[in-house]
């Protein structure tokens, strides 16, 4: 896309739960609350049934500012990868995949792959917004371990 540029982001976690167990979360809209640090609210009810087709709309902040954002379900493959694409106020397109592979029967890698795109994802702007999306994801990875640790113990 030529006048575009993007931030990416890719972190992955260990999980000390079963892909079944971690995709019931994961995958779950209505949970995002409770492990996705950049979720502020949805616009409405989630879809309960995710399939490739299904939309909603979610506020979302990074870097102090909000943003909301028409999501779609671009591609779902249970229980190993769900990929959205949203877009944004100003152009804002984002797309997140989200992906599991399972480590053993009780553990898992869950891995979320960021990127934004648009016109004011540029030079320093761009590199901040990829530095606290990474911080974002980070955190919003280590809180889905930590609750599914707790939901497990």
């Amino acid at each position: 896309m030529e006048g575009f540029t993007m931030a990416e982001v890719h972190v992955s976690q260990d999980i000390a739960a079963s892909q079944a167990d971690t995709w019931a979360v994961f995958s779950d809209l209505s949970k995002f609350p409770d492990w996705l640090t950049i979720h502020d609210k949805f616009y409405g009810d989630p879809p309960t049934e995710i399939a490739v087709g299904a939309v909603f709309t979610e506020q979302a902040t990074i870097m102090g500012m909000s943003n909301k954002i028409d999501w779609t379900v671009e591609a779902f493959e249970a229980p190993s990868s769900l990929t959205i694409g949203g877009k944004g106020l100003a152009g804002a397109q984002i797309t997140f995949v989200l992906s599991l592979a399972s480590t053993g029967d009780l553990t898992c890698t869950a891995r979320i792959d960021a990127e934004f795109v648009g016109t004011m994802v540029v030079g320093a702007i761009g590199a901040a917004v990829e530095r606290a999306a990474n911080k974002e994801v980070t955190a919003s990875l280590e809180k889905l371990a930590g609750l599914l640790a707790g939901a497990h113990a």
